[in-house]
């Protein structure tokens, strides 16, 4: 199956297409409930095991895994309340693992707050939200079924409130742009601009404009005051996120560290490639496979702390700066590897010059390396 999914990323890329054919064979092998516990219907997985499964599944295909990993956050952050005693969300365990499909809806254009506050607004409506704003990168677009978010609620009267809940599109089936409402109870969804960036095109993760969209009471994940850090919900959210993508990062650096030594190995004279025992090749690629090696201890054993339910004081700046390392290092590697491929990794339709473009992806992801530095210096203010 990850031999399938390696043969068909290029033609995903180069057509801009979403990975339908990967997805089906995700889905249909039961691994989008991977982290369900057994008893409800999944395989049980930890966030360690999930997380090198991920990383297995990009090497392999980048932005299979990339597109994956937005709906196992999800999966992730039920799993983490769930072996907290917190069954308000097992529903989310138990609709993974009969089908439903889940999207990631908190990014926001200019929103640097990320989860601690929004730009998108929820009006009290009877039985639940109405849901208005626009959202980015809202990776699964095409085929999602329940669409996390979270929206800012505030009204005469009323202090306001960050509302996290989902929304259900329960037509089932791969939409067009034009198809986004299709399934909605309530409101409208819509796709504007067009997905068209440098990589991780697979993804299809298209702008979203809610207009009135219905998140229904019993779909409330939690509400509390914007900025409130202490919600057991974000640190599902921003743990479960942070690491499940630097698994992937991490996934992709593999691979270019792979197609590097390959490179690297091949006789002298052999085309453009430069032979391993050369000082200069040879030292950059060692200290490649350090940064990796340590980057992979960094995210393994945060993970082993979530599953084990280790108390940390440091858990959002540790998360973040696992996360960024992860992330900067597998640019370094792949550099790395287009050093030692030579002008054969810099044909446009090679496997190399795709990682070079999907690699860059990781710089967009939150927490960003400014916001990091933020943490950290407000962290030696004390």
């Amino acid at each position: 199956m990850l031999q399938r999914f390696r043969e068909r990323a290029a033609g995903f890329d180069a057509d801009n297409r979403f990975f339908a054919e990967d997805f089906d064979e995700l889905r249909g092998s039961g691994y989008l409930a991977a982290a369900v516990p057994v008893e409800l219907g999944g395989a049980g997985l930890g966030l360690e095991q999930l997380l090198r499964a991920q990383r297995r599944l990009a090497t392999h295909a980048p932005a299979t895994a990339l597109g994956a990993n937005m709906h196992l956050v999800w999966v992730q952050v039920a799993r983490f309340l769930h072996d907290r005693g917190d069954t308000s969300l097992d529903w989310v365990l138990r609709d993974a693992a009969a089908g439903e499909v889940f999207a990631f809806g908190v990014s926001e254009a200019g929103n640097d707050a990320v989860l601690m506050d929004a730009r998108t607004t929820a009006e009290r409506d009877g039985d639940g939200y109405l849901v208005s704003g626009t959202k980015i990168f809202t990776t699964l677009s095409p085929v999602w079924t329940r669409l996390g978010l979270h929206a800012r609620s505030e009204g005469p009267g009323q202090e306001p409130e960050l509302m996290f809940g989902f929304v259900r599109r329960d037509a089932a089936g791969v939409r067009s742009p034009e198809q986004a409402s299709a399934g909605l109870s309530e409101g409208r969804i819509e796709h504007p601009g067009t997905w068209n960036p440098l990589g991780m095109r697979a993804t299809q993760s298209w702008t979203t404009r809610l207009d009135g969209i219905r998140v229904a009471e019993t779909d409330v994940a939690a509400r509390f005051a914007p900025f409130d850090g202490a919600q057991p919900l974000v640190l599902g959210i921003f743990s479960s996120f942070s690491l499940l993508t630097a698994s992937v990062y991490a996934g992709l650096s593999d691979r270019a560290l792979e197609l590097a030594t390959a490179a690297a190995r091949r006789p002298a004279g052999d085309g453009d490639g430069i032979r391993l025992d050369d000082p200069d090749t040879g030292t950059r690629l060692a200290a490649a496979v350090l940064d990796h090696r340590a980057s992979l201890d960094a995210i393994e054993l945060l993970a082993r702390d979530v599953d084990e339910q280790r108390a940390r004081d440091d858990w959002f700046l540790a998360l973040a700066a696992a996360k960024n390392r992860v992330t900067d290092e597998a640019r370094r590697a792949v550099d790395v590897a287009m050093r030692a491929a030579g002008a054969s990794g810099f044909q446009a339709d090679s496997e190399l010059a795709r990682l070079y473009r999907d690699v860059l992806a990781g710089m967009f992801h939150p927490s960003s390396s400014r916001a990091l530095t933020a943490t950290a210096l407000r962290g030696l203010a004390g």
